[in-house]
């Protein structure tokens, strides 16, 4: 009998052993390229961004990306502030309601068709729904488009999030007499921030980089605007644009707007990160 549970035990202390080793091989790959894929960036993006980088438009000499950086800020923002109450909202709804209901199933349903659906086809959608309408591409139509693709993320992140705070907290916060939006609002929400925020900058992040709906909505523009009824440009579509030239300053151009996309990223990431360390030291 000992001598069964013992070899038992070697197996599985082989099998963990040989699992543990197959894991760390694949996170070893994974960082390698991801450190491959930054160092890409860096050495061609570096060598092509300079001041008029930021200065100038696809008109200036030399040609920048400033009308496609400001471009991609705004409809990023706009799109985020319009997205994210209503994401949060809904999945606070969903987490604490949503339990048996049809509506909420419903909900659900059509969030997953959201997330899984094909950012290009969210893009037919606005052009058909505000473009065609307005009879002109527009910086809200790729407004409209980018809110629908952070949309169900959020959204989903809010509810997965929520329904894993602990019972206990809720059912302390009732029992001391907090009424049922001071929970949510002050322990659940604050239980769960930091997974709703790594939820939303995931979002951000695939808006920011997305190029298919914005030709169809937003489509570009080669000078620099800020108005929002006009067609407007974005650093993805810009990229797209610069790739398609044979002019090598172009493809350098390229190189660097998508450095910018990637440090932009990264710097929204670490900002949140220390946002919520400082948060849980106080």
């Amino acid at each position: 009998m000992t001598t069964l549970s013992t070899g038992r035990m070697n197996r599985r202390l082989a099998t963990d052993k040989v699992v543990k080793g197959i894991s760390t091989t694949f996170a070893v790959i994974a960082l390698v390229l991801l450190f491959w894929i930054i160092w890409t960036l860096l050495y061609n993006g570096l060598s092509a961004m300079g001041l008029s980088t930021f200065t100038n438009d696809a008109f200036g000499r030399p040609q920048g990306l400033m009308n496609a950086i400001v471009g991609s800020l705004l409809q990023v923002g706009i799109a985020t502030v319009i997205a994210t109450p209503i994401g949060v909202l809904a999945g606070t709804y969903l987490a604490e309601q949503g339990k048996g209901s049809w509506i909420a199933e419903a909900i659900r349903f059509v969030n997953d068709v959201l997330l899984s659906a094909p950012s290009i086809l969210i893009g037919l959608f606005v052009y058909t729904l505000i473009v065609i309408p307005m009879g002109r591409f527009s910086g809200w139509a790729g407004v409209i488009a980018l809110a629908i693709i952070i949309l169900p993320v959020v959204l989903r992140a809010t509810e997965d999030m929520l329904r894993l705070v602990p019972t206990q907290l809720r059912e302390a916060a009732f029992a001391l007499g907090a009424s049922h939006w001071t929970v949510v609002s002050s322990v659940q929400w604050k239980a769960a921030r930091a997974g709703i925020l790594t939820g939303l900058l995931l979002a951000i992040a695939r808006a920011a980089g997305e190029t298919a709906p914005l030709l169809f909505t937003a489509f570009g523009n080669p000078q620099f605007t800020a108005n929002l009824n006009s067609p407007m440009a974005t650093l993805p579509v810009q990229i797209f644009n610069l790739t398609l030239s044979a002019d090598p300053s172009s493809i350098a151009l390229a190189w660097a707007g998508a450095l910018i996309i990637t440090l932009g990223v990264l710097a929204l990431n670490i900002t949140s990160r220390l946002i919520i360390a400082l948060g849980q030291r106080k």
